[in-house]
């Protein structure tokens, strides 16, 4: 195997996915982003964005909040997985990243740190509505840009798919 393949192999994101793991890692985000505001400890929003560089790379595999959900936390809660595509839990990620690497810029560039808790808040709330009430906003957004063509169907058949069967008219 040449280290193309193994590249491509180690940082694929898992599809599907288990959405009650990713609820998990939402709310160890909130956790996160909620502490830095609170405390101050503006150095914990690199442990946000390596968090999501890791996990829009590869999954949990290289996550510590990743591997915490996976490993640890879900096998315990005793509930049954859900099973959900894994590319609207990718752009979900990707976002939180764009809004990470805000709030870092916020704080070490810029040194506008009422800004960098703005940014950090508004993750923590949708992290929130990810954890606590199974809303995933990345996910919508990822849907209406589907919807649109903006992401091509390929990226995801599932989700073009429901997509199309919204469209049909009922039989």
């Amino acid at each position: 195997m040449g280290i193309r393949s193994q590249l491509s192999q180690t940082f694929t994101f898992p599809n599907p996915v288990n959405e009650i793991s990713a609820r998990t890692v939402a709310a160890g985000v909130v956790v996160l982003a909620l502490t830095t505001i609170a405390t101050g400890a503006h150095f914990l929003v690199f442990v946000l964005l390596y968090g999501f560089a890791a996990r829009v790379a590869a999954g949990p595999k290289f996550s510590p909040l990743g591997q915490l959900a996976t490993r640890v936390i879900v096998p315990r809660l005793n509930v049954e997985p859900k099973i959900v595509a894994g590319p609207p839990k990718r752009f979900a990620q990707g976002i939180g990243f764009v809004f990470s690497l805000a709030a870092t810029v916020c704080y070490f560039v810029a040194g506008w740190s009422a800004a960098g808790n703005i940014v950090l808040g508004a993750l923590a709330a949708a992290a929130f509505m990810e954890s606590a009430l199974a809303f995933c906003l990345g996910c919508k957004i990822f849907a209406i840009l589907i919807k649109l063509g903006i992401i091509p169907d390929e990226v995801c058949i599932d989700c073009a798919n429901i997509w199309a069967r919204q469209k049909s008219p009922a039989i």
